[in-house]
């Protein structure tokens, strides 16, 4: 190889592992939007809501701060950091993303339209002020999970699992103080995957 080839920079390496990403995230978007009505809970769900709104695991206090890692300004901030370690693709890849989930999000709540937990079941326990607007889906769920997906290949094995555990505390926290029905989260979750893996298609992983 020559002097000329080894300096030159890696160009972006786009896989087919981001098209299944992709795949997979519009099958859970579609399979958790399918079984929501406007005016009642399935059942299943209402269970499961139940048992993580039901039990105090730790003080409001402690979980708010968790819940803000899916608030949109996390998108600037992570951008700002990597444009910080000069990261250049990362910090155009997360700026992209989040501005497309936020879209995505706002236009999805008109598609799918149901409302917070606190209006449709009984004995519902808000912690903190109560959530407003459109249930359908969450959007700190959406958020923090496209940031994880569309920075997973700049990552090391320690960055990574810890990004799961963080974006799984943000779903269950959303549940936990009665701002979202789980599948409101789980439909976040494949709208952060379905936009995440577009933006690592069109813009491609390290090399």
């Amino acid at each position: 190889m020559s002097r000329a080839a080894a300096t030159r920079p890696r160009a972006p390496v786009r896989r087919g592992r981001d098209v299944v990403l992709v795949a997979v995230g519009v099958l859970v978007l579609v399979l958790a939007a399918l079984p929501v009505e406007r005016t009642s809970v399935p059942e299943a769900e209402a269970a499961v809501f139940r048992a993580l709104n039901g039990v105090d695991v730790l003080p409001f206090v402690l979980v708010w701060p968790v819940m803000q890692l899916g608030n949109v300004l996390v998108v600037p901030v992570s951008a700002l950091v990597a444009a910080a370690l000069r990261r250049w693709r990362l910090a155009a890849g997360l700026l992209l993303a989040g501005t497309g989930t936020y879209l995505a999000a706002k236009g999805i709540k008109d598609v799918v339209v149901r409302g917070r937990p606190d209006g449709l079941l009984d004995d519902v326990v808000v912690r903190g002020d109560a959530a407003q607007g459109r249930g359908f889906l969450s959007g700190h769920a959406a958020v923090v999970v496209t940031v994880l997906t569309v920075a997973w290949p700049w990552l090391g094995r320690r960055g990574r699992i810890a990004g799961v555990v963080l974006a799984a505390a943000v779903c269950l926290a959303r549940v936990h103080v009665a701002a979202h029905l789980p599948l409101d989260v789980v439909g976040g979750v494949g709208l952060g995957l379905l936009v995440g893996g577009l933006v690592l298609l069109l813009l491609g992983r390290p090399g």
